[in-house]
């Protein structure tokens, strides 16, 4: 990752130096995700998707871009189109603004007009998201819309039906309304990033009426980056774990020098009232699935004692794993990744320490690091580089810290036993294997866009084909749900496979990585051969291609009992299993539920 490119940026000198950016970002290109997007603008865009560009590169995305004539959004999206048809969208992104409402209430209208306007305003854009939905079914990311920058009616323009604003408030209420209830779509929030950033110079008039921009060029790198958070999160380049430092990061003060009584941390003073906001808010991202842990150059008894101060938000337990000790922070963190089965480029490090936060950007330069002075700053600085952005939240996200702590808890307990068979049968593991069904594909889809190092083909599906694929009669898959004495694990393993005859063709194989080593993909496998038997399958071919991340994956196929049929110079490989040669692996999970469609 480029630093320049992270979040807090200097926007004019990446206006200034896009160009050399952009270059330094193909030259360090490594097995990034490809993608296409169409660009359907109400107003000029060639900025936006140049800022665009190297806000994705630099999150391992490689934008194919296609762009509308300038105000032709309508005409592209509702009528026949070749060239986009041709260039065949895996993302839409519709940049609006106010400006392209078509027509306000007057002064003169009734009630019935107004709301005759409204529902006209409301529909010239919801006819457009279902006509793309109906022939690209891909996302669609929409902006919503900015306020005015006058107020004719002054402060009653929030309580007149005769007000823009109030006008526009509750368009972009249907607007809301509309993403609530479908699931490929998303609101790109300008309305809040033009009050962040300064209404007045947001919609500096000069740009419009010399350019057609929507709003002023120096505000694009903050509107590209916010867009590019809601791409990123969509395509499974979220953040997973917060590792943080402790004194004067999570409270005021060094806990080693000043004891428990000593550190600022509660609502006695404006000091200790700003760290204990800081840790209320980095609690709530538990509740996202994000994972917390420590990292810190302290004695491990004392860092437990500043977690466990009795005005503290945050506890000992809120955490999946603590580093307390004098080992280079880089390391821990290392360490961490290791032990939770990610990579290091999972983390974002916070840690008030500027040199800390140097060593650990040069030593692991895929971990994300944020700078910031204060509490405050430090709040901020995490709200706005979006590395958690919520795109869908499940119940399995919600739980993620709890089966993180869970794994603790069955690695703890591996230590009693020798034979590390007699140690799985202990965890007495059910596991449950279906076909997919409705309330659990948005799990399944999501899955299949984490940075996963177990999947051996890396194929990702956006919403509408994970939707098409469930529907199809051409492809046999499986899902699989695992929990144990300790814990569900929720949703942790799919198999996707195309039927050719009498040949079936994996498409996807992935599990997540915190269930690794626990037989579950020979469960999945006796699964899977189980089906192909019912339906006539009598070979299944395993592909495997190589990238930086799923080494691990090379030798699946071959533990499993598949010949390799053929490996290329860039380690692609093809393997083949004779169903009928095949006996079962799993012994130690019950699988109490097999059902296929």
């Amino acid at each position: 990752m480029l630093q320049e490119l992270c979040y807090p940026f200097d926007s004019a000198q990446l206006l200034q130096k896009r160009r050399k950016l952009l270059r330094t970002l193909k030259e360090q290109e490594n097995g990034a995700v490809k993608l296409r997007i169409a660009v359907l603008g109400g107003s000029t865009t060639n900025d936006i998707v140049y800022m665009l560009e190297l806000f994705l590169r630099n999150r391992g995305i490689v934008p194919e871009f296609w762009q509308s004539e300038y105000a032709q959004y309508w005409n592209d999206a509702m009528f026949e189109n070749p060239s986009l048809e041709a260039f065949k969208p895996e993302l839409i992104f519709i940049h609006t603004s106010s400006r392209n409402v078509q027509e306000y209430p007057e002064l003169s209208d009734s009630t019935e007009v107004v709301e005759h306007k409204l529902e006209q305003a409301y529909s010239h854009f919801s006819q457009m998201w279902e006509r793309l939905s109906e022939v690209y079914r891909c996302p669609i990311i929409q902006n919503n819309f900015e306020m005015p920058l006058t107020r004719l009616l002054g402060n009653r323009e929030v309580g007149c039906i005769h007000g823009r604003i109030d006008f526009l408030t509750q368009l972009n209420c249907r607007f809301y309304d509309y993403a609530k209830n479908h699931q490929n779509f998303y609101i790109h929030d300008i309305n809040y990033l033009s009050a962040s950033y300064g209404l007045e110079k947001w919609l500096e008039p000069s740009y419009w009426h010399l350019y057609k921009y929507a709003l002023c060029v120096p505000a694009i790198p903050e509107f590209a980056y916010n867009l590019s958070n809601i791409v990123c999160s969509l395509m499974g380049k979220n953040k997973k774990v917060l590792a943080l430092d402790l004194d004067n990061t999570l409270w005021g003060g060094v806990i080693g020098d000043d004891g428990q009584a000593g550190i600022e941390i509660g609502q006695e003073t404006p000091v200790a009232q700003a760290y204990a906001q800081l840790q209320s808010y980095l609690k709530a991202h538990k509740d996202l699935g994000v994972l917390l842990t420590v990292c810190s150059k302290n004695d491990h008894e004392n860092a437990i004692s500043g977690l466990e101060h009795p005005d503290g938000v945050l506890r000992p337990d809120d955490f999946v794993c603590i580093k307390a000790n004098w080992e280079p922070k880089s390391q821990n963190i290392a360490d961490m990744a290791q032990e939770l089965t990610l990579l290091p480029e999972s983390f974002v490090f916070v840690d008030d320490n500027p040199a800390e936060r140097a060593i650990v950007q040069a030593q692991l330069p895929d971990t994300a690091v944020v700078p910031f002075e204060t509490p405050e700053e430090c709040i901020l600085a995490l709200d706005r580089c979006g590395y958690f952005e919520v795109t869908t939240l499940s119940g399995d996200d919600a739980k993620r810290n709890a089966m993180y702590q869970a794994n603790a808890q069955r690695q703890a307990a591996q230590q009693k036993y020798t034979n590390y068979k007699d140690f799985l049968l202990s965890l007495e593991m059910k596991a449950e294997i279906r076909d997919f069904d409705p309330v659990s594909l948005p799990r399944i889809t999501q899955l299949t866009n984490k940075s996963n190092q177990f999947n051996v083909t890396t194929k990702r599906y956006t919403q509408a084909e994970m939707e098409e694929t469930a529907a199809s009669a051409e492809h046999i898959r499986l899902y699989g749900r695992l929990e144990d004495k300790f814990g569900d694990n929720g949703i942790v393993s799919v198999v996707i496979g195309k039927k050719e005859e009498t040949a079936l063709h994996v498409e996807l194989w992935l599990m997540s990585c915190r269930v690794l080593k626990r037989d579950m993909e020979f469960a999945m496998l006796d699964a899977l051969v189980k089906e192909c038997r019912t339906q006539g399958i009598t070979e299944i071919y395993g592909y495997y291609y190589p990238t930086k991340k799923n080494a691990m994956v090379a030798g699946l196929f071959g533990s499993f009992g598949f010949a390799l049929e053929s490996k290329d110079e860039e380690g692609n490989s093809v393997w083949k299993l004779t169903v009928t040669d095949y006996k079962a692996k799993n012994e130690v999970i019950a699988v109490n539920a097999v059902t296929v469609s």
